[in-house]
C-alpha cells in the first residue's frame, strides 16, 4: 500500500509557503533573500513541494472591488442516499459554483457560490434545489471577509 502520509515540512518550507501565499509571483532570488538561503535551495525546495503535492498550483486572487460587484455565499447541501455522484456531476456544470467540498457533519456537501446579483443567486439556489437527489440546502451569504490566507 502506498504511503499516504503528508510530507514533513521544516521551518524553511513553512516560511517559503507563507511567502508564496503573500505573493505567488515572487522571484526565486527575492525568496532566497527573504529566507536567507541560496537560490538553488529555493528552487529545489519548490520542486520537492510541487512533486509531493504540497503546492498544487499558483493562481490569481481577485481584488475586493471586483468581488464587491457581486455576492458570495456558502450553501450546505444534503443529498439522498446514493445520489451524491449525480449531484456532484450536475453542480460541477454550474459556472457559479466556485468550489464543492464533501464534508462531515450536518451536510453532505458545502458549495461556495459567486453570483452577480441577489436575483442571480436566487435563481442559482432554485437550480441547486431542483437537482434530483438534493434534499435540502442551507445558505449563508458572505457579508465580509475577516481573515483570508488564500
Amino acid at each position: 500500500m502506498p504511503d499516504i502520509r503528508p510530507p514533513a515540512l521544516d521551518e524553511i518550507d513553512r516560511q517559503l509557503i507563507a511567502a508564496l501565499q503573500l505573493n505567488a509571483r515572487e522571484s526565486v532570488a527575492m525568496l532566497a533573500r527573504q529566507l536567507g538561503i541560496a537560490r538553488t535551495t529555493v528552487t529545489s525546495r519548490l520542486a520537492r513541494l510541487e512533486k509531493n503535492n504540497v503546492i498544487t498550483g499558483y493562481g490569481v486572487r481577485l481584488g475586493q472591488r471586483l468581488i464587491d460587484g457581486g455576492l458570495q455565499a456558502y450553501v450546505g447541501i444534503t443529498v439522498q442516499p446514493r445520489s451524491g455522484k449525480e449531484v456532484v456531476r450536475r453542480l460541477s456544470a454550474m459556472a457559479q459554483v466556485q468550489q464543492l467540498c464533501a464534508v462531515s457533519g450536518e451536510f453532505d456537501y458545502v458549495a461556495w457560490l459567486r453570483s452577480e446579483s441577489p436575483e442571480q443567486l436566487d435563481q442559482l439556489l432554485d437550480q441547486i434545489g431542483s437537482v434530483e437527489g438534493v434534499e435540502k440546502t442551507t445558505t449563508s451569504i458572505i457579508l465580509s471577509s475577516k481573515v483570508d490566507r488564500g
